[in-house]
């Protein structure tokens, strides 16, 4: 990703919102005429007090000219780290048979991984929590009722 371009990964919606509006040169008022929403609505959307629903996202992307992916997701959240993307470049070069056969290793890699996260999580879920010991209040009050006794 070109160095001009990072600041607005490392931004949350209502910063890059924010940025892609004023970079488009628009106003609230002229952002919410192009998405269709009351410009209260890009006020919140703004400030951060509301988030968009998906519909609402869409229009914003369109509006705005950018994926919706580029307005939820920071540079690290979605999509390849460079090196796989260089990679996936190389493949589309590929003929369709040697592609074909790089997709059927990588759905391999994916479901011996997905399989391996199953079993993971499901002894996790089947360890038994350890025994809980009484705190030290719990153990005076014993102590104390068993002396009354």
């Amino acid at each position: 990703m070109a160095p001009a371009t990072l600041w607005f990964w490392t931004m949350d919606l209502s910063a890059r919102l924010i940025a892609l509006r004023k970079q488009q040169g628009l106003s609230q008022q002229a952002m919410a005429e192009a998405v269709g929403l009351h410009v209260n609505q890009i006020k919140r959307y703004e400030a951060g007090t509301a988030q968009p629903s998906l519909d609402g996202l869409k229009k914003l992307a369109v509006a705005l000219h950018v994926t919706t992916d580029s307005l939820l997701f920071g540079e690290s959240e979605r999509g390849p780290d460079e090196g796989l993307l260089l990679q996936f470049e190389a493949i589309s070069q590929f003929d369709e048979e040697d592609r074909d056969l790089a997709r059927g290793v990588l759905e391999g890699l994916i479901l011996k991984h997905q399989a391996k996260q199953s079993l993971l999580r499901q002894a996790v879920r089947s360890t038994p929590a350890p025994a809980k010991q009484p705190d030290a209040g719990s153990k005076r009050k014993a102590h104390t009722a068993a002396a009354h006794r």
